[in-house]
């Protein structure tokens, strides 16, 4: 797996931004496409249907498949199932690799503001605060059962030959990226 020095400055066009729950990917996502000039794709607002619920398998890759038609983008999110039409057209990939404690602290912050400002997330969907904290479908189980295995997996797949176009910024702490993203924004003054 090839890792990009955060000071050199590679012509970027289709960024994908992963990480566990909780790490940030769709604020960073949303400045760096701001920075760039170009689309931000939210893969959750792509999947999720009224009331939570998830749209059909051909539905959401017939969505994923037109966002990333564009030749520009940064698109944020995990699933698996359309990794297959992101990667592969990706020029970057950034992994934010933030440590759990950090990523929980974000997760209980984030609900909690959520809940209390009612913010809509993608088709009315809210969140509400006993779902997204005290039951089986929480935020924070879902993290703390997927971090070990998102930490494992993303070297295994970077590592993969079909992957090996990509170019790899892995940040694990949030400053770092903050700094990176930062850079990015004198660097196209300079330019």
């Amino acid at each position: 797996m090839g890792t990009v020095n955060a000071e050199s400055r590679p012509v970027m066009r289709r960024i994908v931004i992963v990480g566990t729950t909780g790490t940030g990917k769709t604020t960073f996502a949303g400045h760096l496409a701001g920075r760039l000039g170009v689309p931000h794709v939210e893969l959750d607002a792509l999947h999720w249907e009224p009331n939570w619920t998830p749209a059909d398998l051909a539905r959401f890759r017939e969505r994923v498949t037109r966002a990333v038609s564009d030749n520009a983008w940064v698109v944020d999110g995990n699933y698996h199932v359309v990794r297959d039409l992101v990667w592969p057209r990706a020029d970057t990939l950034v992994w934010l690799d933030y440590r759990l404690p950090l990523i929980l602290w974000r997760l209980v912050r984030r609900t909690t503001r959520r809940v209390f400002t009612r913010e809509e997330l993608w088709n009315g969907n809210r969140e509400r605060f006993l779902t997204q904290v005290a039951s089986r479908d929480s935020i924070l189980l879902w993290a703390l059962r997927t971090y070990r295995r998102r930490r494992r997996n993303t070297p295994l797949l970077l590592a993969q030959t079909e992957h090996a176009h990509l170019r790899v910024v892995r940040f694990s702490a949030p400053r770092a990226a903050d700094e990176w993203l930062a850079g990015l924004l004198s660097g196209q003054r300079e330019s």
